[in-house]
């Protein structure tokens, strides 16, 4: 299949966008999917292709939040090897079932994240009390984060926030740094699946590369220096934005 500069040109910019958004808030997926899907890709050739582009920005973000010492490398250590199990058999999963299923249970969610940030009054950069050991959540929960983000993905990113968030007490420009990790993870062993059983449209993969890094280097820079007064504003209006998107082009 062939495209055209100007299609291109347009996916760079997309990506550009969802490199921000999605080291910010999460949720880039939701932006680069749609667009690999209209450009002509099938869903699944998109999905695959999105772990290539996205790989590079969360890439970047995390290693932008590593070198600024925003990570606490051993203590993730097991929530990173459990994200990348996970990641690997929704890879798996992905290929043996229909994932525009779980379209159905987007919007839900979005505006479930939406609503966690717009109404609670701890979302801050402040720590605070874990209803939830590391080691526990790395047990549990990081897998099923990785699963989902391996067999779908869009809207992961705002997931291991809130997450962190909720059951291990993180501040939000912590949450949102050591998610950027996990989130790495799960799109490179998604990634990895999908090189050796997926497919993979490698010209529009490489163009969104460049505009994830791009977009993802001014996010990280932004999560540190703003905090929770970026971070807040910008996941309601990317996730009930989002969820208006896919009301109105799946159910209306």
């Amino acid at each position: 299949m062939e495209f055209s500069i100007e299609i291109l040109l347009i996916l760079f910019l997309v990506a550009v966008v969802a490199g921000w958004v999605d080291t910010i808030a999460g949720g880039g997926g939701l932006l680069t999917i749609p667009a690999m899907v209209l450009a002509g890709l099938s869903p699944a050739t998109a999905i695959a292709t999105n772990k290539l582009q996205g790989s590079s920005g969360t890439f970047v973000a995390a290693l932008y939040f590593i070198r600024k010492g925003a990570i606490h490398k051993k203590a993730i250590k097991l929530s990173v090897i459990m994200t990348f199990l996970g990641a690997i058999f929704g890879g798996w999963l992905l290929l043996q079932v229909r994932a525009e299923y779980l379209i159905l249970i987007l919007p839900l969610l979005l505006v479930a994240i939406g609503l966690y940030f717009l109404f609670s009054p701890k979302v801050k950069d402040e720590d605070r009390k874990a209803r939830m050991r590391l080691s526990v959540f790395s047990l549990t929960i990081a897998p099923l984060l990785g699963l989902y983000d391996g067999f779908f993905g869009p809207g992961t990113g705002s997931l291991m926030a809130v997450s962190f968030m909720t059951l291990c007490g993180f501040g939000a420009s912590k949450a949102t740094a050591h998610a950027k990790v996990l989130n790495f993870t799960s799109n490179f062993a998604a990634l990895l699946y999908f090189l050796l059983f997926g497919h993979i449209a490698w010209l529009i993969g490489i163009v969104m590369m460049l505009g994830q890094v791009l977009g993802s280097f001014v996010g990280a820079k932004m999560v540190l220096s703003k905090g929770a007064s970026i971070i807040r504003p910008i996941v309601v209006t990317v996730c009930f934005v989002m969820a208006i998107q896919v009301i109105w082009k799946n159910f209306l």
